[in-house]
């Protein structure tokens, strides 16, 4: 009867403070890129709606939540909104389910006349 016996290397008991570091490297790395692609943009997202909710005033053509496109006619509290969706169509609608304001019509055409000026601009100085 023949006995095999495989002698492993025997490692060391501390591996010291370096080898510590080096195990929390990859934990650091995860977060660090966690934190500037999903955490960072996510924070300066919500405080641009801050900011646009806070600066809301009666005339401002907004978008809700649901889809509904209206603009301000009054507050009624701090946290509700009027809104004039139609000739005799007014709603009530809390602040928070303001998504985004809506350029008024006149604007968004000479702002799309401005972007294309700008580009044609930038095509003859190639050339």
């Amino acid at each position: 009867m023949v006995h095999w016996q495989v002698h492993f290397p025997v490692l060391a008991a501390d591996p010291g403070m370096g080898a510590g570091l080096v195990q929390l490297l990859p934990f650091v790395l995860i977060f660090g890129i966690f934190y500037f692609l999903l955490i960072l943009p996510q924070q300066r997202q919500r405080r641009k709606i801050q900011d646009m909710l806070s600066n809301l005033k009666t005339g401002d053509r907004v978008l809700t939540s649901g889809g509904v496109y209206g603009t301000i006619v009054g507050f009624k509290d701090a946290n509700v909104v009027q809104l004039q969706v139609a000739q005799q169509v007014k709603l009530e609608v809390a602040r928070s389910a303001i998504t985004a304001l809506q350029a008024p019509e006149g604007e968004s055409a000479t702002a799309e006349g401005r972007e294309a000026a700008k580009a044609e601009a930038a095509g003859k100085g190639k050339k």
